[in-house]
């Protein structure tokens, strides 16, 4: 029995992860799931797919009837491995073990929060009290690894890099990339032509896409100043007589409402469509041109191997593991956090070159293939649990690429 242990089972990176790992390979183990706060409509639609999913009801501060419950049902359930997903799920189910050194725990680290400081009583809990000989940790990324070596204290050499991954299958355009010029009803991927039908965006028209919850962390404030800066600059050049660009922020969140009126405060507001939760990100992506993401920090963003895999040229921020999927001036082109300016800069540089947005969608499909499929990363976390479990001899933790 593997338990992962989350914050709480929203549809985003670390939770779809879990699912997604968890489907994979229900033919060799079992699985639960413990949630500190709150189910989540993922959550929901696992328990509809046979899953049991324990909420763990956590209290603000420290908690510590969240470890005791943890414990419980780690006896009543005989799990033998804890799969905990972000630092806050690892320091409970590291606490429920108490001074024992069972069940084994398996760190994995999908983010960083911004400013991540370095703090001293962090690195002497993890070393002195949480962190067994047994346990295992992984990072999704090559920063992420790193932050941990920095901030938490804990050694290189007992961490595994093992990279997101996606299944590409949903992404994959069905039609050759094409000039926006060249685009029309019987050249663009049908599911976004059917995207733009409903969203009366007319065939010459150039489509920016952002895909992010309405958060602090992802900036959406940024990424309307540079796009609104970009328009400008694209009305002042003397293309009055085409379609201006519109920006589609797929989404929702605490800050969507504060998004809005900045819209309407930088008079784009006609020109960007607020969407919402949407299902159909497959077939939005099939419908934009570039992709955008503004935002402050990033673990390796899922969304962003999306984007790649649909063949979309990247504008991103180069924060956290953006980096390590966008290869800049070939995939993608990457500016600093905050700076609008740059951001604009690199839109308007391929608003402008219908050519650099071909060579780039197709340039990032290819990396992603060739670096971030989720069967590859299926295969690692199932070695990882066999190893963890005595079901084949361990290799040494590091050896899949860990951070230096």
């Amino acid at each position: 029995m593997i338990a992962h242990v989350l914050h709480r089972l929203e549809i985003a990176g670390a939770e779809v992860l879990a699912s997604d790992l968890s489907r994979r390979l229900s033919d060799r183990f079992r699985f639960v799931f413990f949630c500190l706060d709150g189910v989540g409509p993922l959550g929901r639609t696992l328990i509809h797919e046979g899953f049991e999913v324990f909420d763990l009801y956590r209290r603000p501060g420290v908690d510590l009837r969240v470890a005791g419950r943890i414990g419980q049902l780690v006896r009543e359930n005989h799990v033998q491995l804890l799969h905990a997903h972000q630092y806050t799920p690892f320091f409970y189910a590291a606490l429920s073990r108490g001074w024992r050194s069972w069940p084994r725990i398996l760190f994995t680290e999908h983010g960083r929060h911004y400013p991540d400081p370095r703090k001293l009583k962090h690195i002497l809990v993890n070393r002195l009290l949480l962190l067994r000989k047994q346990d295992r940790v992984t990072a999704v990324g090559e920063f992420i690894a790193r932050a941990l070596i920095r901030n938490e204290g804990i050694p290189a050499r007992r961490i595994e890099v093992v990279p997101n991954g996606i299944d590409a299958a949903a992404f994959e355009s069905h039609s050759p990339p094409l000039s926006v010029a060249d685009q029309d009803k019987t050249t663009r991927d049908p599911r976004g032509q059917q995207v733009r039908q409903e969203l009366g965006i007319r065939p010459d028209q150039l489509v920016v896409l952002q895909v992010a919850r309405f958060h602090a962390v992802k900036d959406h404030g940024t990424a309307l100043r540079a796009f609104g800066s970009a328009l400008q600059r694209r009305m002042e050049s003397g293309s009055a007589g085409q379609a201006p660009p519109l920006l589609l922020l797929a989404g929702d969140g605490e800050l969507r409402s504060d998004m809005e009126l900045l819209a309407q405060d930088l008079g784009i507001a006609k020109y960007v469509r607020f969407l919402g939760v949407r299902r159909d990100v497959p077939a939005l992506m099939a419908a934009a041109d570039v992709f955008l993401l503004s935002s402050l920090s990033e673990g390796l963003s899922v969304t962003l191997l999306e984007a790649m895999a649909a063949g979309l040229p990247i504008v991103a921020t180069d924060v956290g593991g953006n980096g390590e999927a966008v290869e800049h001036g070939v995939t993608g082109l990457l500016a600093p956090r905050q700076d609008h300016a740059r951001l604009a800069e690199h839109l308007v540089t391929l608003w402008n070159d219908p050519s650099l947005r071909g060579r780039m969608g197709e340039a990032g499909r290819q990396r992603q293939q060739a670096r971030f499929t989720q069967q590859g990363m299926h295969e690692r976390y199932l070695a990882i649990y066999r190893q963890m479990l005595g079901q084949e001899t361990a290799q040494e933790p590091g050896s899949g690429g860990p951070a230096g």
